[in-house]
């Protein structure tokens, strides 16, 4: 039997079914609340039950202490409500809500999806989850006291996992080693989450998002992030690349088109090679936004990719009435990323 659980301050409502905790009935609902490990053993999801019951599943003594549970607190990521609740708990708004915190990771998965392009997955300790925002990304801290950095590939639901798409910079000692030496259980230690670049989710606005190469990482994020929150705001999907090849998940974004009415998709080649045999859009990538979109006015933009692609997509999509304040890319931010890999 499902039960309606209201949250206070915000108001805000939603349903959580038989066997379903509140954290993740509300992550279900697209309402963010905090979070740690998910397993009951950090206590960050903590909240008042103001009202009705709940069980408060597996949840371990030193995080929820009999104390706790006296004055009415529970863990969110194992409480299952027994009635209707009305819970007390601070809501996650943006980044500045979720602290960045320094963990270890293991190599879960090396795979190669273009010469240049390697998918990296890192799990987490069983305990522990890294809460982030869609289009975050986490810095590696190498031994020698530098930072590398890379942005989240995969929504914020689906965070057992994380998923970074490493492309190889010719003298760049961190590539170096993800496309050579590293290997399947390497422990690594990063620092995150980081960045500003997110969806704006109060706006109604229709998107149009650019990816330029791996700068497709970040926009996938936010992607199947609008998708699993059931956003039917129109999305307009760009990804730039050089040639086919560098289109390295060429049929997730047909996916996603064919799969949501909302969601269009156009790849485009800068310089095709014969062999490519390609029959689609040609040119820089923002120029063919500006081509199918002369008048912006209307629109959000979300922008990821080289540097100078990120410049000039802000110059000339300003240009076209799009409002400064509805771009969206951390272009200092991106630039450093770049440089850094």
């Amino acid at each position: 039997m499902a039960h309606t659980v209201t949250l206070q301050p915000s108001g805000h409502t939603y349903a959580v079914a038989d066997d379903t905790t509140l954290l993740q009935a509300a992550l279900d609902a697209g309402i963010t609340l905090p979070y740690g490990c998910r397993n009951g053993a950090c206590g960050a999801c903590k909240g008042k039950v103001l009202e009705g019951q709940v069980d408060h599943g597996k949840a371990e003594a030193h995080a929820l202490t009999p104390e706790d549970r006296a004055n009415g607190l529970t863990l969110t990521c194992c409480a299952e409500p027994l009635s209707d609740v009305v819970l007390e708990v601070h809501e996650v708004s943006g980044q500045n809500d979720i602290p960045v915190k320094t963990m270890p990771c293991r190599v879960d998965e090396l795979r190669k999806v273009a010469d240049d392009v390697m998918i990296l997955r890192l799990r987490l300790p069983t305990n522990e989850r890294l809460q982030f925002v869609a289009g975050q990304y986490i810095e590696f801290l190498l031994p020698d006291g530098k930072r590398r950095a890379f942005s989240l590939a995969n929504a914020p639901h689906e965070d057992e996992v994380l998923e970074l798409h490493v492309r190889f910079i010719p003298g760049g000692n961190f590539t170096a080693q993800v496309f050579s030496t590293m290997k399947v259980k390497d422990i690594l230690r990063f620092e995150g989450p980081l960045g500003t670049f997110r969806l704006r989710e109060q706006s109604a606005k229709p998107m149009v998002m650019v990816a330029g190469g791996t700068g497709f990482a970040p926009i996938k994020a936010l992607v199947e992030h609008a998708i699993h929150n059931h956003s039917e705001r129109p999305i307009a999907l760009y990804w730039g690349a050089k040639n086919r090849a560098e289109l390295y998940l060429p049929e997730l974004p047909l996916q996603w088109a064919t799969a949501y009415a909302n969601i269009s998709y156009v790849p485009v080649l800068s310089e095709p090679a014969p062999e490519d045999d390609w029959r689609g859009r040609t040119g820089l990538v923002h120029q063919v936004v500006l081509d199918d979109f002369p008048d912006l006015a209307e629109y959000q933009a979300y922008v990821c990719g080289a540097p100078v692609m990120v410049e000039a997509a802000q110059r000339d999509f300003i240009a076209h009435g799009l409002p400064a304040t509805e771009f969206f890319a951390d272009i200092f931010s991106y630039a450093a990323k770049a440089q850094a890999k």
